[in-house]
């Protein structure tokens, strides 16, 4: 998708704000009409917001309600309908999708607070990556995919093992001073 820099995106100090990571996101995603799109980590919304945008009908959480204020009010702003909930991964989530999105907490610190939860992935970066994957199956369409966001800063050996049962697809990278990030697009085999 291209990135709309006319979007009006509000920001909050206990929300993860646009950064690198959702630009490259957003420029490293196809959607096609009417796909139905979840997106859990939803921030300030703009992953999403693009998205709906683009003609998906989406889903979307984030474990922070403030976000889920921000996202509604963030759609509002710019006339976008979104299905906005307060979801940690699939906690509140029942239905099916074709595409399912999360800008990972991928760095590997134990960092507290709400706003952390954004980024803190634990000691190895891995953060709900395996709780995402594992359900995932409940949650996917058959032929689904799930679209992540990686960090050369995570435990590279672990994650590549983690994924080496999946079929991983490279979407777009930036490589920054001081690490890579990646777009994953992940197929569920079988």
């Amino acid at each position: 998708m291209k990135l709309d820099r006319d979007l009006r995106i509000e920001t909050d100090d206990e929300v993860y704000p646009p950064s690198d990571d959702s630009y490259l996101l957003i420029e490293s995603l196809e959607m096609r009409a009417e796909e139905r799109v979840l997106e859990i980590g939803c921030g300030c919304g703009i992953v999403s917001i693009h998205c709906a945008k683009n003609g998906a009908r989406v889903t979307c959480g984030d474990v922070n309600s403030r976000a889920v204020t921000l996202t509604k009010r963030n759609a509002a702003l710019n006339d976008i309908r979104l299905d906005v909930r307060e979801t940690d991964v699939y906690s509140r989530i029942s239905e099916v999708f074709d595409t399912i999105i999360f800008n990972l907490p991928y760095l590997p610190v134990n960092d507290e607070g709400l706003l952390a939860l954004a980024w803190s992935g634990g000691d190895d970066g891995m953060g709900p990556l395996p709780e995402l994957l594992d359900y995932a199956p409940y949650h996917l369409e058959e032929g689904g995919r799930v679209v992540i966001v990686v960090s050369s800063l995570m435990e590279g050996d672990r994650l590549n093992a983690f994924l080496s049962s999946y079929n991983v697809r490279v979407l777009g990278e930036l490589p920054l001073f001081f690490e890579k990030l990646r777009v994953l697009e992940i197929k569920l085999r079988g």
